[in-house]
């Protein structure tokens, strides 16, 4: 089969194969026909070295395919059933499930350690062990979930991540009061889902903030109320907030330089979420003094915050409703061919999300 592959970490652009082939079908396993991925930053990250992954590998964790076939003992889907990928699965027994908290679950990052392919070099990994980049793939049952055939391949895709991921941290993390000011630094497909999560919270003013024009246009055709450069969000918390500082701040780069820009916008006693995934080596930096006066909430929000699955289901629900618009995050569109296309795309920042047809 055909798979996009990073020989080593570093390299700018990906070598689509065809003699690679998907391994370790088995019990409790199940392999998928993947029809669409979404192209995210962290796949970016993955390959330049910035999120760790081995190499070399196949991207991508945001897909939805057909299932061929489930392993003894999976029970949940069935041949033909179509279904998206969870990158990050719970156990559903350890501390973490048993307290509610399963996007904290450890067990998901044991696939990471684990080849999903192989080729005529040998063995390729997949990133966040998945690797959606490919004709098929083969992943832990728990990786697997059921949609509704109503929902376009496409669709399902970007709500195994970037939009569950951006309006869980507005819905179950920060929990955006109605009346609120908001901002949201970085509109990427997940800096733009916790627009619109903010929009449904009722949200009085929500401010997307980005450097490149056509995501700031695509922003405020979302949900933002107004959308501005960077170097004008102080003139816009001035304006918008009497200086105070906003009700809730989204950080979804995943940099301390916006972090801290972030935490400056957000006014004492206000919410700082952050969701953008950064390296290990760049530290975000607060004095104690500012930490105790503030008394500002800082809350990292993981895959959504809260059981991915739930967040899955209200994002299909919302979808169908009218509520929130997840076609209109796919700006761009290419064959699995067509990969390194997408990646240029994503690096100029004129993509909020390039669907990946297989």
């Amino acid at each position: 089969m055909r798979a996009a592959v990073l020989r080593e970490t570093g390299r700018d652009e990906l070598d689509v194969l065809d003699d690679v082939e998907a391994v370790g079908f088995g019990p409790g396993r199940v392999r998928i026909r993947m029809r669409a991925a979404g192209l995210c930053h962290s796949d970016l990250s993955a390959m330049t070295g910035v999120l760790p992954q081995p190499a070399p590998f196949v991207p991508g964790h945001e897909g939805a395919g057909d299932v061929v076939a489930a392993g003894d003992g999976v029970t949940h889907v069935t041949p033909g059933e179509r279904a998206l990928v969870c990158w990050l699965p719970s156990c559903g027994s350890c501390p973490a499930c048993r307290r509610g908290q399963g996007r904290l679950c450890l067990s998901g990052w044991a696939n990471i350690g684990t080849p999903n392919f192989r080729n005529g070099t040998g063995e390729l990994f997949g990133f966040a062990g998945t690797g959606t980049f490919a004709e098929e793939l083969v992943v832990p049952a728990a990786c697997v979930v059921p949609v509704p055939d109503d929902v376009p391949y496409d669709i399902a895709a970007l709500i195994g991540c970037g939009v569950t991921t951006g309006l869980g941290a507005a819905l179950n993390t920060a929990r955006v009061p109605a009346g609120s000011t908001v901002a949201v630094i970085g509109c990427g497909g997940v800096g733009v889902s916790a627009v619109q999560g903010a929009r449904i919270a009722g949200a009085a003013t929500i401010v997307a903030v980005d450097p490149v024009e056509r995501r700031r246009e695509g922003a405020l055709r979302l949900g933002a109320t107004e959308a501005v450069h960077p170097d004008a969000l102080a003139d816009a918390r001035r304006r918008i907030t009497g200086g105070e500082g906003f009700d809730c701040v989204f950080e979804a780069v995943g940099t301390s330089g916006t972090a801290r820009a972030a935490y400056e916008a957000t006014r004492r006693g206000g919410t700082l979420c952050v969701i953008g995934a950064g390296s290990a080596d760049d530290h975000f930096r607060i004095n104690m003094f500012e930490l105790f006066l503030d008394e500002k909430r800082i809350l990292p929000s993981l895959y959504g915050g809260g059981d991915v699955r739930r967040t899955y289901d209200l994002a299909v629900s919302l979808w169908r409703a009218g509520r929130i618009d997840i076609a209109g995050l796919v700006t761009h569109r290419v064959p699995l061919a067509g990969v390194n296309d997408a990646l240029a795309q994503m690096r100029s920042g004129e993509a909020l999300r390039t669907c990946i047809e297989i």
